[in-house]
């Protein structure tokens, strides 16, 4: 890893594990980040290639070191993941055997203070994973109206006291650092409700984040150019963090599992919906406990995945 990019990549052998029966080809990393699920993939599956997207320059920066030693089986694109598909049909790629998203907030874009996204550390109220878009977190905190603030908290934060926080925010704006930011969350929420349940602006943090990245609007339609773009067989495996995200990877997966299928639960399909995918486990897979105890940012994540179907399993 590049220095001052370094990033533990969560449930690595368990991805490495889901990818290993592929076929050859190409496998597209669409949080590529610092490189480390990357590199680990690359090493398991000398066979294949990789196509690594990521918004942010500096995770790009640090994924073309980390990567550097497979040559020309690497290509690295500044791109958001819903982009995907025009990525690949950019490289004339028809054997995409894998896909990985990796969602939300990297390790050291928490760490680097001057990125914003850390409630531990005074900053700049930014939050942009894409440096060169024009919204930002303070931005959100200084203009949103509160009714919108607080939809956004409970949105995207499952923020109790959304209200009570936004309402504060209006009241002292402007607001210029993440510092201030705190300050003013932890006065609008009841001390007992403080001293319980982490850090008190943990989850209004969590929501700008979301906010300013268009993260969940974004993900389902990824999604789908994930599925649409794997040959069959081939796998994609989504890593998320956020109760959100999760839904969202679950709904999607079901749905091209499912075909789109309309017909009551339990009855023969007689609307024609064709599967798309099976699901390779019921429900999500979380970290070992060992690796909570040594990463304890893991502790949220949920893996999924699917493989696509060829026709005569789909039919």
């Amino acid at each position: 890893m590049s220095e001052g990019y370094e990033h533990r990549p969560v449930m690595l052998d368990e991805i490495v594990e889901l990818f290993r029966p592929v076929p050859p080809g190409l496998i597209v990393d669409a949080t590529v980040g610092g490189g480390g699920h990357a590199r680990a993939l690359l090493e398991a599956l000398p066979q294949h290639r990789l196509l690594g997207l990521d918004r942010d320059e500096e995770a790009l920066v640090a994924a073309h070191v980390t990567l550097a030693g497979f040559g020309n089986r690497v290509t690295l694109r500044r791109a958001r993941f819903d982009r995907l598909k025009a990525m690949v049909n950019e490289g004339g790629e028809q054997n995409v055997t894998a896909v990985l998203f990796d969602v939300g907030v990297s390790s050291p874009q928490v760490d680097h203070a001057d990125r914003g996204f850390s409630y531990s550390q005074d900053a700049p109220l930014d939050m942009r994973m894409d440096r060169s878009q024009s919204l930002t977190a303070a931005d959100v905190v200084n203009t949103y109206p509160a009714a919108r603030l607080t939809q956004v908290l409970h949105d995207y934060g499952d923020e109790r006291f959304a209200g009570r926080i936004a309402n504060a925010i209006v009241a002292t704006r402007p607001l210029n650092s993440t510092s201030e930011l705190v300050d003013v969350i932890r006065d609008a929420i009841p001390a007992p409700a403080r001293r319980r349940g982490g850090h008190p602006a943990k989850r209004t943090f969590q929501a700008l984040r979301i906010e300013v990245n268009n993260e969940l609007d974004v993900l389902g339609p990824a999604l789908d150019q994930a599925i649409d773009v794997l040959v069959p067989g081939g796998r994609c495996a989504v890593l998320a963090y956020h109760s959100g995200e999760d839904r969202i990877v679950k709904d999607r997966f079901r749905e091209a599992e499912t075909g789109g299928c309309v017909c009551p639960p339990g009855l023969p399909c007689v609307c024609g919906a064709t599967p798309k995918v099976r699901l390779l486990r019921r429900g999500a897979r979380k970290p070992s406990a060992a690796e909570t105890a040594s990463n304890p940012r893991a502790e949220s994540a949920r893996l999924r995945a699917v493989e696509k179907l060829d026709a005569v399993d789909a039919a």
